[in-house]
């Protein structure tokens, strides 16, 4: 029997790096350093899934939903090495006035829709002209969504009670966040500040510990013990699941399919980009190639799964990637991993996670924007 010849690279662009690392053979050892990766990379994960949910206008499990199905997926099914997927910052704003205009439901078929766009952007190969898009356009519209996600924090971290729906755009936001300036609440400033202070301290002093975590537990266990009179996550949300949903699909009718679909189309744009500059930093770090119509297939197979047990839309995350790969990862088992954590943990501690004061993800999100 004559040995086999390799595949060319070309003819491996839709396969995951997950059969490729297998391939190449994966040890005891590497399973082992993937499993702490992993771990690590949930620490940063959980909190952040929560927080920018809740900003993006949902309940905070939809984030955790996001981190567990969309992450497994991503890191299973991917074209990067390193590739973490989840909840983003940069969707809060569309993913916020998508649920203002046309509710969850219609979050939820955009979501599907957009995870059927970029499958067929990756069939396509349309990802390679992803990179052509002007750097200062990225680096405007990245500092553009900073300053968003900070207007968004603004109401949870003074303690403000907005009366009625807050606007998303910017300058109604404003106006409605100034007329309610009488119900600012020094302590939920002050828990928030705090927060900032904590994280900010710890990537400064002890870059190398979960600061997220760190801060959102410390801030938390203060909280409590002291009985500090700050909004929670379970008095605004109720209590979270202890487990996935079934999957499912909610009532829709074509006229709300018609509504999404400027909402899918700006999801699968914004996840594309996110996405692949998330595995072109990881490349960058790492000395290897993402396969990019690989990684939008998966990011569309992820969208479509995330989509049925009502999540928000999932991407490619660069902090979480770049803290997935100094982790000590070998590859996409770390990503399976972080997902699997996350799953225990909302099994596991979702009473606890409740008790997270609101201004303590406003500070961490004030961090991140």
């Amino acid at each position: 029997m004559t040995e086999a010849t390799p595949l060319p690279p070309a003819s491996r662009e839709f396969e995951p790096k997950l059969v490729s690392l297998l391939r190449e053979g994966y040890s005891l050892a590497d399973l082992r350093a993937d499993a702490l990766a992993g771990l690590t990379v949930a620490i940063v994960a959980l909190p952040l899934s929560m927080a920018i949910a809740i900003a993006s206008g949902v309940g905070p499990e939809r984030g955790l939903y996001t981190a567990i199905v969309g992450g497994f997926l991503v890191s299973a099914l991917g074209g990067s090495r390193f590739q973490i997927g989840g909840p983003a910052g940069a969707f809060i704003v569309l993913v916020a006035a998508c649920v203002t205009q046309i509710g969850v439901d219609g979050m939820i078929v955009a979501t599907l829709l957009a995870g059927v766009m970029l499958g067929i952007a990756g069939v396509l190969r349309l990802g390679a002209y992803i990179r052509f898009i002007p750097y200062p356009v990225t680096v405007a519209f990245t500092a553009g969504i900073g300053l968003i996600i900070f207007l968004s924090q603004i109401h949870d971290l003074f303690g403000l009670t907005v009366p009625g729906v807050e606007p998303v755009a910017a300058l109604p936001r404003i106006s409605a966040l100034w007329a309610a300036r009488n119900s600012f609440s020094p302590v939920a400033l002050g828990v928030g500040a705090a927060t900032i202070a904590m994280i900010v301290g710890l990537q400064v002093w002890r870059p190398k510990w979960p600061s997220l975590l760190i801060a959102v537990a410390g801030m938390t266990a203060l909280a409590e013990g002291l009985g500090l009179p700050v909004q929670t996550v379970e008095q605004r949300f109720g209590a979270l699941p202890h487990m996935l949903p079934m999957p499912g699909l909610p009532d829709f009718s074509l006229d709300l399919v018609w509504q999404a679909l400027p909402f899918a189309f700006s999801f699968a744009l914004l996840g594309a980009i996110t996405a692949l500059l998330s595995a072109a930093v990881a490349d960058s770090l790492s000395s290897r190639r993402h396969r990019s119509s690989a990684e939008l297939v998966a990011q569309g197979v992820a969208s479509v799964a995330v989509a049925l047990v009502g999540g928000v839309p999932p991407t490619g995350a660069v902090a979480r990637a770049v803290t997935n790969f100094r982790s000590g990862s070998r590859g996409p088992v770390s990503g399976m991993f972080h997902a699997v954590y996350v799953l225990i943990a909302l099994m596991l501690a979702a009473p606890v996670m409740g008790l997270v004061p609101l201004p303590v993800f406003a500070g961490l999100l004030t961090v991140v924007a």
